[in-house]
């Protein structure tokens, strides 16, 4: 198993155990149920443990927002995808989904790495545990995004 494979069923599993949901309809075979969540529509994108979370996984949509491809993204501290003057309120949102577990309600601006602003909608972000129930990061999925104006992410 690969680490696609492997971290695709992790967020799948953890997703469901705190939301009760799934972020696709599961096949039962994890390869093609990884390759489904890679290749979903909507943005799906995780970050490892560290005290200054590194990104460790973006489905293809999450790259195409990003504008990155997976060796840059998977050595990208998350807080670099948030502009500076955000990235206080983004630590502190993080720490909020760590002690609940989930929150189905976010929104933010993000930037790609060639600096294009994005508002995203209704995200849900998620603690990912490995299979022993240990912390192993948070995770992020959301369908709604728009790109912002220059003057619009300035305001």
């Amino acid at each position: 198993m690969d680490f696609i494979e492997t971290h695709g069923a992790e967020l799948l599993r953890t997703y469901h155990h705190w939301t009760g949901g799934h972020l696709i309809k599961p096949c039962g075979d994890a390869q093609r149920d990884a390759r489904m969540l890679f290749e979903a529509p909507f943005a799906v994108v995780s970050g490892g443990a560290e005290s200054d979370q590194i990104l460790n996984y973006g489905n293809r949509t999450a790259l195409d927002l990003w504008e990155m491809d997976w060796d840059t993204l998977t050595r990208t501290p998350s807080r670099l995808t948030a502009e500076p003057m955000h990235r206080d309120e983004r630590a502190e949102f993080l720490r909020r989904v760590r002690e609940r577990g989930f929150i189905d309600d976010y929104s933010g601006i993000r930037i790609s790495s060639k600096g294009r602003r994005f508002r995203i909608g209704q995200a849900t972000v998620w603690n990912v545990t490995d299979a022993h129930g240990k912390y192993a990061g948070q995770a992020a999925t959301f369908s709604n995004w728009e790109f912002l104006s220059k003057e619009e992410a300035n305001s």
